[in-house]
């Protein structure tokens, strides 16, 4: 992997923004818990969850606040200091819808948070900020061809059908990987990171684009500190809401970066589709909580909490590093190896079979 001839002068400025996104997010998240814990907008425990005593949700509104507030305050600086250069292809709706539509995820994230929404008005939000993204220009031209040289592009109903998926699959993929302490969290640190150092590369050639990236990583890892297990706070929809959105749109923007993000983020990704599939086959609705997912399994087959968590941050820091290594179509090769090898994995740790009705997480 090569970066370009203007990432080094940018990398101050991406650590600016991964030290002042972190230290914001870090200062917030108690405050955030103490509110949670007044209004009563608590995860406790009973049949279906893990955490022994009740732990504050809604802690992805410290996450967002710290992303709004340094990006927002980054770009004022670059306004006046000029150190990286707006692409022609960020349009001022793009920012807009950033930022805004971040926030909007957010607060229905917190209604959700306080009032347990049925999963299918969860999904009507999703298509909505979807909407919003789409009114706003974030739409899916093209992908690589997995075929041979070049692109894939689409028409405008597809490419409005593919956005629509890419940003509620995302949010929905961020979702049912919450189960365990600082799982979320923790992938989407590793996501924003490889995003942002693939803004860099002369394929890219965004510069702009990875301090944004590096403003959503350095909120996460602020966060993180609370959230790590045992956590004080979870994320709650407000924060899976606004990540899987955040990181749906940033994939988008400018320059797609679609086949790294389906690549980073394989393991969510295919993780809710195995779920989804498995759960229809069952004649079950897609969003009924069972003991199914990969973090589900690797805890029944005995590792800890802990070794869970470790155990799917290694599995994705080695995904970010073949997203940085491979260009184009080999990343859907990739994705695609991962896909079918993460099939036969999950058949096997499932062998012993499960109950839907067994204690489960928090997703």
């Amino acid at each position: 992997m090569r970066f370009s001839a203007s990432a080094g002068a940018t990398i101050p400025y991406l650590l600016l923004a991964l030290v002042a996104a972190a230290a914001v997010s870090f200062l917030l998240t108690p405050l955030v818990r103490r509110i949670a814990v007044r209004y009563d907008a608590v995860d406790r425990p009973n049949h279906r969850r893990v955490n022994k005593l009740p732990v504050p949700r809604g802690g992805g509104v410290a996450v967002a606040i710290a992303f709004v507030l340094v990006s927002l305050g980054l770009l004022g600086l670059n306004a006046v200091a000029q150190f990286v250069t707006v692409p022609s292809s960020v349009q001022a709706g793009e920012l807009v819808g950033l930022f805004l539509g971040g926030i909007l995820a957010t607060a229905f994230g917190v209604i959700d948070d306080a009032l347990d929404l049925r999963a299918r008005w969860q999904f009507v939000g999703q298509l909505g900020l979807a909407a919003f993204a789409i009114a706003l220009g974030f739409v899916v031209d093209f992908v690589a061809n997995p075929f041979g040289p070049g692109v894939i592009r689409f028409g405008g109903a597809v490419s409005i059908g593919f956005t629509i998926l890419w940003i509620a699959g995302m949010i929905n993929s961020i979702n049912f990987i919450d189960g365990l302490d600082g799982l979320s969290s923790g992938i989407g640190l590793i996501a924003a990171v490889t995003l942002g150092m693939i803004s860099l590369t002369p394929q890219v050639g965004q510069p702009f684009i990875a301090v944004l990236c590096f403003a959503l990583a350095g909120s996460l890892l602020g966060f993180l500190r609370w959230n790590f297990h045992p956590a004080t706070i979870f994320v709650g929809t407000s924060g899976v809401m606004f990540l899987g959105y955040t990181l749906a749109v940033l994939s988008i923007m400018g320059t797609a970066k679609v086949a790294v993000a389906m690549l980073v983020l394989a393991v969510p990704i295919i993780d809710a589709f195995w779920i989804i599939v498995r759960r229809l086959v069952e004649r079950r609705s897609p969003f009924s909580p069972d003991r199914g997912h990969l973090h589900h399994r690797l805890l029944d087959v005995g590792l800890s909490h802990r070794q869970t968590v470790l155990l799917i941050y290694a599995i994705c820091v080695g995904l970010a590093i073949l997203a940085l290594l491979l260009t184009g179509a080999t990343q859907i090769y990739a994705f695609t190896g991962v896909f079918m090898a993460s099939g036969f994995v999950l058949a096997l740790l499932a062998r012993g079979g499960f109950e839907p009705d067994e204690p489960t997480l928090r997703s």
